[in-house]
């Protein structure tokens, strides 16, 4: 979901990797640059509102969960053949809906600091080796300390956070590209299918099971 009707008066940037699976949505404000991918089999659909009648608060880009409701509206907006009155009902439900809808975030931040920034970068070039602190620091020619810092001054959690975070993230492009469950851990880091699955039972709130299910009986 984007502002597009407002005119751009200024030019801001989303740079942080998002994920949008088919229970959440993305609100991007006016004026903001942003690129998106798509993994698997996906249909991607678009409500603009003016700025006058903006839904959410702020101008940077939020993921909100579009679960139930929410997504059946942003669905029905974008049908083919609906009445112009018809049109109006379901947009302004949308609108007062999405006034209240949960904040779902689903993000890997990118770093400010370059020795950070490198330290991230070669944990996910290649997920399935892990990686420690100590031998990040290393790399990055910096101490344990000040890497161990960085983490929780620019991301406020710690690197086995960010780590699982940059895997969960990882692993739902994974699932959208059809891989099995044995087959995301590994290529994910994880070293047996139960860590992964517990793991991402404590970000997701639910098995890469039940995620999947949920996901794909979505209409498009």
């Amino acid at each position: 979901m984007g502002d597009r009707l407002a005119p751009p008066t200024r030019r801001l940037v989303l740079n942080t990797p998002r994920v949008v699976s088919p229970d959440r949505a993305i609100w991007i404000p006016a004026g903001t640059w942003h690129e998106h991918r798509f993994f698997g089999h996906s249909a991607f659909h678009s409500v603009g509102f003016p700025s006058s009648t903006a839904p959410l608060p702020g101008q940077q880009p939020t993921v909100v969960s579009a679960a139930g409701l929410v997504g059946n509206l942003v669905i029905a907006c974008t049908e083919t053949g609906l009445l112009t009155a018809e049109r109006r009902r379901v947009r302004a439900v949308l609108l007062d809906r999405l006034r209240r809808v949960p904040i779902a975030p689903l993000s890997v931040p990118r770093a400010e600091d370059d020795r950070l920034a490198r330290a991230c970068e070669l944990v996910t070039q290649n997920l399935t080796r892990p990686r420690s602190l100590e031998w990040l620091a290393r790399a990055v020619q910096t101490s344990d300390r000040t890497l161990r810092r960085l983490f929780k001054d620019e991301f406020v959690i710690t690197y086995p956070q960010w780590r699982t975070q940059a895997r969960t993230f990882e692993a739902l492009i994974r699932d959208a590209d059809g891989r099995s469950i044995t087959e995301t851990a590994h290529l994910c880091g994880w070293s047996t299918p139960s860590a992964f699955i517990d793991a991402f039972v404590r970000t997701m709130g639910q098995t890469p099971g039940q995620y999947r299910t949920a996901t794909v009986r979505r209409p498009e």
